[in-house]
C-alpha cells in the first residue's frame, strides 16, 4: 500500500499528531491535531495530500486542541470522535473534554473510513476514556492513549478505570502480528517489543475478562 505516515509533536505537552497518507490518491487523515494549528496546516500543505478526515482516539484537550482552527481552514473536512467522550450538558466535563465546532461524526468499534484507497477500522479501547479509540490501518495501530511504549494510559480521569484499561490492553496484545504501535505520547513501538517488555500489556494478557 502507498501508505506515508508523518508525525510531529503538537501542543503544551508534545501530543503525538499524525498524517496517514495515500501518497498514491493524494489524501491524508489527520490523527489527532492537539494544538499548533499552523504547524499541523503547513505539514499537510508540504505533504501535497488534500485532508479528508480528522480523526481523534479520544475528546481530551490534548489530542483536539487545534481541531476549531483547522476546521476554519478546511471547513468541509468531517471530524469524528467516539459519542462517549462527548459531554455536552456538563461543563465541568468540558474542562477536559472541550466541544468541538461544528457537526463532529460518531465512530465506534467496527466502523471503517477510506482515505484514499487505505482503510481505516475503529477498535473500542476505552480505559483512558469511555470513548478512546484505537485506529487500525493495515499493520499500524493509532493507539491514542491507550497502550504507550513501556506503558499505558492513565485512568483516573472521567470515564477511565483499570479494568477497562486491561480489557483493553488484553485486546490489543491478543492482535495478531508484529504491528507498529503508533501512540498518543512518545515514541512508536511494536507489539511484540511490547508483548516482552510492558509489564501493563503483559498483566492484561494474563487476564481473564
Amino acid at each position: 500500500l502507498p501508505m506515508e505516515i508523518k508525525v510531529l509533536q503538537v501542543g503544551p505537552i508534545g501530543t503525538n499528531c499524525y498524517l496517514l497518507c495515500d501518497e498514491a490518491a493524494k489524501l491524508c487523515a489527520v490523527i489527532d491535531p492537539g494544538g499548533d494549528a499552523v504547524r499541523v496546516e503547513s505539514a499537510v500543505s508540504a505533504s501535497g495530500c488534500q485532508p479528508c478526515a480528522i480523526l481523534l482516539t479520544h475528546g481530551h484537550y490534548d489530542h483536539t486542541g487545534a481541531v476549531k482552527d483547522l476546521e476554519a481552514v478546511w471547513p468541509d473536512v468531517p471530524v469524528y470522535l467516539n459519542h462517549r467522550d462527548v459531554y455536552p450538558d456538563d461543563p465541568q466535563a468540558q474542562q477536559l473534554f472541550p466541544l468541538l465546532p461544528g457537526k463532529v461524526q460518531d465512530y465506534d468499534e467496527g466502523d471503517s473510513l477510506s482515505v484514499g484507497g487505505l482503510t481505516v477500522t475503529v477498535l473500542a479501547t476505552p480505559g483512558h476514556s469511555e470513548g478512546s479509540v484505537t485506529l487500525r490501518c493495515g499493520d499500524v495501530l493509532f493507539c491514542g492513549d491507550t497502550l504507550f511504549a513501556g506503558s499505558c494510559g492513565r485512568t483516573d480521569f472521567l470515564g477511565g478505570g483499570m479494568h477497562k484499561m486491561l480489557a483493553s490492553l488484553k485486546r490489543l496484545g491478543e492482535l495478531e502480528g508484529d504491528l507498529t504501535v503508533c501512540p498518543g505520547h512518545m515514541e512508536t513501538s511494536t507489539l511484540d517489543r511490547e508483548r516482552q517488555s510492558n509489564p501493563y500489556l503483559q498483566q492484561a494478557m494474563r487476564q481473564r475478562f
